[in-house]
């Protein structure tokens, strides 16, 4: 395939994957302003301590003024607020949304997973391009929802799956698609979440709601409940049904990006919890689990059928059968072996083809090596056709950098984890969570079309939920 022919095939892909949500598609400065205004952005972030605090740090980086900060612990936003002195401060992102709506044109979200699609949807529809933490929603509906959200109103995306803008997450998609390691039947990834609290019930009693904490808010669309110090913010939130996605929305997005984009593995039709002790309670997804996703053939990014794939996932401790760990670097072996003999957990991807193996032993899929290394001594890398980003700093850095060099229609070709990608990546993802629901071994069928199970009903409840009173999409 020649260099200009995979070019051709990148440009198609991700025309077909943004959808009008990339570069000046239609959006509420890119048409209409001048290009001074364009450089002279402003932003309002949604969720400022921890990952938000350092999003909120980025976005500015790259010359954008912080017009608002808003935040449901005003202790947080405070000290947020000492860094950006001028900007206005919320605890509640619906009144920030409604002040603030015609000042600024970008909005970040780094909050909990449920509050996600509320604060997203009702900004792109007020024309404010987004960036918002993985994985994108809390729910597959919420998802879609996103993605057409995107598509219909044309605002630039981005999805914070830092290892996208990475050059060796983009090569290592190149080297799969060039057929360096066949034909792939399946894949198997492995991860060292979960690092909270996981696999227990709702705790008893209540305490009283800091001062500082505006309780009502962090609930967001879910249903209410106590504060119990300690259990839900700041941290260990992401355990909890009502809030988080578990281990698998935690670093899923990450740890499968690279594999997902080479081999087009949206909607599978299929999934089994292989290992499932159940959510605990109705409450907590359980400490940890082995999934599997089947997937049926499909055109590959250069048109051509792709067999079927089996994705395995494992997390809280578990590993691949030893038929796969067997064939990984000897170092990686050992690490394996510590964690045995309870040493510290390992995440990584091996993706199985007909001629050889491509393993990941990074999150991000920026680092990855072809097996067995004796038979690719020689092996020479295709001449690349997926875009490099000129910016050196940084995964995250480099990511804000994308998204925003985008938005000043900078950087032509666009961001690449925009809705239009990481709305069909969340998707494939969560459904996975659906077999957390269903007994071990039980094995769900799924219609992406119609985001339904047509075998096991009563899973389709989760799907999506009713929000609470005071919330809505849109």
């Amino acid at each position: 395939m020649t260099s200009k022919t995979n070019r051709r095939r990148f440009i198609g892909q991700s025309a077909a994957l943004t959808a009008g949500v990339g570069y000046f598609a239609g959006t509420s400065v890119a048409q209409d302003e001048s290009s001074s205004a364009l450089n002279s952005l402003s932003a309002a972030c949604i969720g400022v301590g921890g990952k938000g605090g350092s999003d909120t740090s980025h976005i500015a980086n790259q010359g954008v003024k912080i017009a608002a900060l808003c935040d449901v612990d005003r202790d947080t936003l405070a000290k947020k607020g000492r860094e950006f002195q001028d900007a206005e401060q919320f605890d509640d992102f619906r009144e920030m949304l409604d002040k603030m709506g015609d000042k600024v044109d970008i909005v970040t979200c780094s909050t909990p997973d449920h509050t996600h699609a509320a604060a997203c949807v009702k900004a792109m529809n007020m024309g404010k391009h987004i960036y918002c933490q993985k994985p994108m929603t809390w729910s597959i509906r919420e998802a879609r929802l996103m993605r057409e959200t995107a598509e219909k109103t044309g605002v630039i995306t981005q999805m914070g799956n830092q290892g996208t803008s990475e050059d060796g997450l983009r090569e290592a998609v190149e080297v799969i698609q060039s057929g360096a390691i066949g034909d792939v039947s399946e894949i198997h990834i492995f991860s060292n979440r979960p690092v909270w609290p996981q696999g227990g019930g709702r705790p008893a009693g209540e305490d009283p709601v800091p001062d500082s904490l505006n309780w009502d808010a962090w609930i967001g669309p879910a249903p209410m409940r106590p504060f119990v110090k300690g259990a839900y913010h700041s941290f260990n939130w992401r355990g909890w049904v009502d809030f988080g996605t578990g281990a698998l929305g935690d670093m899923a997005c990450h740890t499968t990006n690279m594999p997902v984009k080479a081999l087009q593995l949206w909607d599978p039709i299929a999934v089994t919890a292989v290992k499932n002790p159940g959510i605990v309670e109705g409450e907590q997804y359980p400490g940890s689990s082995s999934l599997m996703f089947e997937f049926p053939e499909r055109e590959g990014a250069d048109g051509k059928t792709l067999p079927p794939c089996k994705f395995y996932w494992y997390d809280g401790g578990n590993l691949p059968p030893e038929s796969i760990i067997s064939q990984l670097p000897e170092s990686f072996q050992k690490r394996v072996q510590a964690q045995r003999d309870g040493g510290r957990k390992q995440s990584g991807a091996v993706i199985v083809g007909s001629k050889g193996l491509v393993f990941s032993p990074d999150d991000y899929g920026a680092k990855y090596y072809l097996l067995p290394e004796d038979k690719y001594v020689d092996f020479k890398k295709p001449e690349p056709w997926l875009p490099r980003i000129p910016f050196k700093a940084s995964g995250d850095e480099r990511h804000k950098w994308e998204f925003v060099s985008t938005i000043k229609g900078e950087y032509e070709p666009g961001t690449m984890s925009n809705f239009g990608y990481a709305g069909r990546l969340t998707e494939t993802i969560l459904v996975g969570n659906l077999a957390m629901r269903a007994g071990e071994g039980q094995r769900i069928e799924w219609n992406a079309k119609d985001l339904t199970s047509p075998n096991v009903e009563a899973v389709n409840q989760f799907v999506q939920r009713e929000y609470r009173d005071g919330w809505n999409l849109g």
